[in-house]
C-alpha cells in the first residue's frame, strides 16, 4: 500500500518528495489506527512490537534494524532528589549507534527495502543532513542494509565528528553555505538523483521516532506518565511523540495526553521563546553558543508543529543555561551511572527547572528521555572534501553516478 501524508493542520495531502505540506508545514504519515489497544502488540523486537501502527514491517532479514528501539526505563531515587519528582529515565543511549535517531532510521531502511519509497528503482540510496548523531545512524544503518549514503556536513565539522561518522563509510560531503538552506537543498537534488534524503524531521524519521512515546505509554499503561520530557532541535523528535499520542488517543488506548514538555539550551531557544511570548508560529533567532550544540537549532524546520504539540497536551517549552546542563549531566553520571551527552542532559534539567517553577509537582510521574549516550568517540581516521553550496548539484550527481 503507498504512504499517504497528511498536514497536521491541513489535512491529507500530498507529497513531492519534500516532506511539505503547500502551506509550509511539515508533513507526517498517514496511520490507520483503527481500535489498536496493548493486546495487538506483535511478538517481534524492540519497535517493531508496534508494527500495526508502522507503514512497514521488519526486514527480513531484519539486519541491525532488529535491534532498534526497546530501550529501558531506570528508576534511581538520586535522580528523584535531584528533580524533586518521580523520574522515569528514558535510556536512549541503549541505542545500536548511542541515539534515539536509530528508531528513525530503521524505519526509513525498513519503507525502503519494502519498496514504499524507491519501489520504481530510481531511489537506491540514502542521504541525511546533519554533523552528530543522526549523520553516524544514517550511515550506520545503510551499511547494515548495503545501500549507498551520503551525508551532507557543514564545513567547519570537527576532525574528531568526521571520525564518529566516517567509520560506517558513507560519501561525507562537507558543504560551505548556508546550513538552513542545506536541509532544503538536499530535499530538492535528492529527488532528482534517486537518493533518498531522511533529514530531522522527514515523515519517515519521524514515523520511527514516534516509538518513543509507544514504548512509554506502554510501559504506564493503563495509565500514563504525567508528563514527558525531551530536549528538542528540529522539533521531529517532539513531532513523533506528539503523532503516538493523538494515534493512542484516538484508538482509545489511552484515555488522555501526558502533557509533553520541552525543554532547550537557553543560549538557542526560538521554540521556549515563542512559547513564553504567546506566539502562534516559531521564529527563527540568532542563536548563540551552548555545550548542548547538537540541539542549537536557530531555525527548527518543525518548530511550529513542535509548539504545537505543547499547547495541544497542556505542556510548555523551557529553555536551561549551560550550568544547569552540566549540573544534570554530572548528576546522572556520578548518581545514576548513566553516561550522556551534554544534549541528553537537557531533559533531565529541565525537569528540575519544571518543578522549581511549579510546573511539575512532587507527586507527578514523569517520563524523562534522555536521548544520547555520553560514551561515544571517533574511531576512524576520516577525510572528506569541501564543497560549496552551490555546487553540490554537480557532487551528488557524481555520486549518484550521473
Amino acid at each position: 500500500m503507498p504512504l499517504r501524508y497528511v498536514c497536521y493542520d491541513c489535512g491529507p495531502r500530498g507529497s513531492d518528495g519534500s516532506g511539505r505540506c503547500d502551506c509550509g508545514e511539515p508533513l507526517w504519515l498517514d496511520t490507520s489506527t483503527d481500535a489498536f489497544d496493548w493486546d495487538d502488540t506483535v511478538d517481534a523486537p524492540g519497535l517493531w512490537r508496534y508494527e500495526p501502527l508502522l507503514p512497514a514491517p521488519l526486514p527480513n532479514p531484519p539486519s541491525l534494524a532488529a535491534a532498534a528501539g526497546g530501550t529501558p526505563l531506570l528508576r534511581d531515587d538520586a535522580l528523584d532528589s535531584f528533580v524533586g519528582a518521580s523520574v522515569h529515565l528514558k535510556l536512549e543511549g541503549q541505542q545500536p549507534t548511542g541515539s534515539f535517531k536509530d528508531r528513525g532510521s530503521a524505519l526509513a531502511l525498513a519503507a525502503m527495502e519494502a519498496g514504499l519509497v524507491g519501489g520504481d528503482g530510481e531511489t537506491t540510496a540514502i542521504g541525511t543532513v546533519s554533523h552528530g548523531n543522526m549523520a553516524m545512524s544514517t550511515a550506520a544503518f545503510a551499511a547494515a542494509f548495503d545501500r549507498p549514503c551520503v551525508v551532507l556536513v557543514p564545513d567547519d565539522i570537527p576532525p574528531e565528528r568526521l571520525g564518529v561518522i566516517g567509520q560506517f563509510d558513507p560519501t561525507i560531503l562537507r558543504v560551505r553555505g548556508d546550513y538552513g538552506r542545506l536541509y532544503e537543498r538536499s530535499l530538492e537534488l535528492g529527488v532528482e538523483y534517486g537518493i533518498r534524503f531522511v533529514n530531522s524531521d522527514s515523515p519517515l524519521r519521524v514515523e520511527g521516532q514516534k516509538t518513543t512515546a509507544l514504548e512509554l505509554c506502554e510501559a504506564f499503561a493503563p495509565s500514563t506518565p504525567d508528563g514527558i520530557v525531551l530536549p528538542v532541535s528540529s522539533g521531529g523528535h517532539a513531532s513523533g511523540v506528539w503523532k503516538a499520542l493523538r494515534e493512542l488517543r484516538g484508538a482509545g488506548a489511552i484515555d488522555a495526553l501526558p502533557a509533553l514538555y520541552l525543554v532547550q539550551a537557553a543560549a538557542c531557544a526560538p521554540i521556549a521563546e515563542a512559547f513564553a511570548a504567546g506566539a502562534e508560529t516559531v521564529s527563527a533567532v540568532e542563536g548563540g553558543e551552548t555545550i548542548a550544540y547538537s540541539i542549537a537549532n536557530a531555525d527548527p524546520p518543525s518548530g511550529t508543529r513542535a509548539l504545537r504539540a505543547v499547547r495541544d497536551t497542556g505542556g510548555a517549552a523551557i529553555a536551561v543555561d549551560d550550568d544547569a546542563i552540566r549540573s544534570a549531566q554530572r548528576e546522572l553520571a556520578t548518581e545514576a551511572g548513566v553516561s550522556v551527552e551534554t544534549a541528553g542532559a537537557v531533559a533531565l534539567a529541565g525537569a528540575k527547572q519544571l518543578v522549581a517553577d511549579g510546573v511539575i509537582t512532587d507527586d507527578d510521574d514523569v517520563a524523562v528521555v534522555a536521548t544520547g549516550t555520553g560514551l561515544t568517540e571517533a574511531s576512524a581516521d576520516v577525510s572528506a572534501p569541501a564543497v560549496d553550496l552551490a555546487a553540490l548539484d554537480g557532487r551528488l550527481a557524481e555520486f549518484a553516478g550521473r
